[in-house]
């Protein structure tokens, strides 16, 4: 009697769900007529027409990375590496190794990816992170946690900076970056064609390289022999900015005050032809010592530039602190530093008056907010520091959009006219009157557009290519006993 009971209930409690499945979709209405009369009272009709919307592509407890490719594309504006995560779910995460780094800094990762669940961003960062390094030795590690979070925001349907915590802002500031020409009055007419653009903030690169064909303005700057002092540099191109093997002090290059009055007058030009309302800083100057900075600094202060780049390495936090006290511009450094911790050593110490990350080295997307995070609560401005393609770039306006103290985003790339081309899902044009709007979608907002990739390989390179040699794992990972 008990179970006849229990069925009977089961039976009428499983019709009174269906009557009112039925009886919700009949009585929806669309343009008048209920659902049932559309579909001819037919409930699977019915209910595929209801839930068409619903994403049956991701289940994120299940989702696992199946492969990593690469495809490099050639000056866009450098050589920049792409990242192309792929899942068995069909999702498909999108990264970018930074500008100047090897593609194999990535793919030595992927033995330790295959079979993760990509959602799980901040547990595999903690894994591979011991593979990357100072400077372009992150490349790869930064490049994977973007696609990671690209994959993450697709599995839930939401935009990146939405699992960041949130947005502080709807639109992000780009500054625009312009490569030096040696006429003063030539570069200054190119800064005001960045004006024309919308750019609501510049930065100038004036470095001493300029001063290498006019006499009496260095010392040391041509005699300077690096194959008999440190070795062949294949780098060095025989200007002062390029001894890159050499530490800014360890060169003894100095800059005379005939050097430092030209350098200043060229950013007077420029100021004369731009005016004061847009604030305009200045790019890396190239390898002399503190006291060489100093001068530079003092004669500049005039010109109220927003901030003087790496001055000296930023290993030199010591050196750093002194510059800061002895000039009144802002002091910026930080576009090679990876991780936080360096950071926090230069905030501490108030070595600097501004942070300048790099996402494609910093750590990634979540390792730069925490980097922003920390200087926000030290008084300190970010400013971000990018080179790439438009994948490491909307990565970069994802964090910008959810970290407090930021001021302004690099773009590199203005002068390239398929640079937006390389990627499809957003609103074009992507950059416009000095912003960019932070995408909806979820994800980085952004999809690879083949052809146009395809297109702008480098010579030599192929599309996605198989990488099966890096499947396997062979060696002992684990960074303590």
């Amino acid at each position: 009697m008990k179970d006849f009971v229990k069925r009977f209930r089961a039976e009428d409690k499983a019709k009174a769900q269906e009557n009112s499945r039925r009886n919700f979709l009949r009585n929806s209405a669309l343009g008048g007529l209920s659902l049932g009369m559309i579909f001819d009272h037919d409930p699977e009709k019915e209910m595929e027409y209801i839930t068409q919307k619903v994403n049956k592509s991701s289940n994120p407890s299940a989702l696992k990375i199946t492969d990593v490719r690469i495809a490099v594309i050639d000056k866009a504006p450098m050589i920049c590496p792409l990242i192309r995560i792929d899942t068995n779910q069909g999702l498909v995460g999108w990264g970018e190794v930074r500008d100047g780094a090897s593609p194999k800094y990535a793919m030595m990762l992927k033995s330790r990816l295959v079979g993760q669940n990509p959602c799980n961003v901040e547990k595999i960062f903690k894994i591979i992170k011991q593979f990357g390094g100072q400077g372009r030795a992150a490349g790869g590690v930064c490049g994977v946690e973007m696609a990671l979070w690209d994959l993450a925001g697709k599995a839930f349907g939401v935009p990146v900076y939405q699992m960041l915590g949130g947005k502080y802002r709807d639109e992000i500031r780009i500054y625009g970056d312009t490569p030096e020409v040696e006429d003063p009055a030539e570069f200054a007419k190119k800064m005001k064609e960045r004006q024309s653009l919308g750019l609501t903030f510049l930065k100038m690169d004036f470095g001493i390289q300029l001063l290498a064909n006019i006499p009496g303005t260095l010392v040391g700057g041509k005699n300077w022999d690096l194959t008999k002092q440190w070795g062949n540099n294949p780098s060095a191109k025989g200007n002062a900015r390029s001894y890159s093997w050499t530490k800014h002090p360890f060169t003894r290059i100095q800059v005379t005050d005939k050097g430092i009055e030209y350098l200043a007058d060229y950013v007077g030009k420029v100021r004369g032809v731009i005016g004061y309302d847009t604030p305009l800083s200045a790019d890396h100057f190239g390898h002399f010592d503190v006291n060489t900075a100093i001068r530079l600094g003092n004669a500049l202060e005039k010109y109220q530039l927003a901030w003087l780049e790496d001055m000296v390495p930023w290993q030199f936090t010591d050196q750093w602190r002194q510059i800061t006290e002895a000039i009144n511009t802002p002091t910026l450094t930080g576009e090679d530093i990876y991780l936080k911790e360096e950071f926090i050593k230069l905030i501490d110490a108030h070595a600097v008056d501004m942070i300048h990350p790099d996402l494609a080295s910093s750590g990634g997307i979540l390792e730069t907010k925490k980097i922003g995070d920390y200087a926000e609560e030290k008084g300190v401005p970010m400013a971000m520091h990018f080179a790439g393609s438009p994948i490491c770039f909307m990565a970069n306006i994802h964090c910008a959009a959810a970290t407090e103290n930021f001021v302004a985003l690099e773009h590199h790339s203005l002068d390239i006219p398929w640079w937006e081309d390389l990627v499809t899902g957003i609103d074009k044009p992507i950059f416009n009157k000095g912003f960019v709007k932070v995408p909806d979608k979820p994800g980085l907002g952004v999809e690879l557009n083949e052809e146009v990739v395809k297109a702008h390989l480098k010579s030599g390179e192929m599309f996605f290519a198989p990488t099966d040699d890096w499947t396997k794992i062979d060696s002992w990972d684990r960074d303590w006993s």
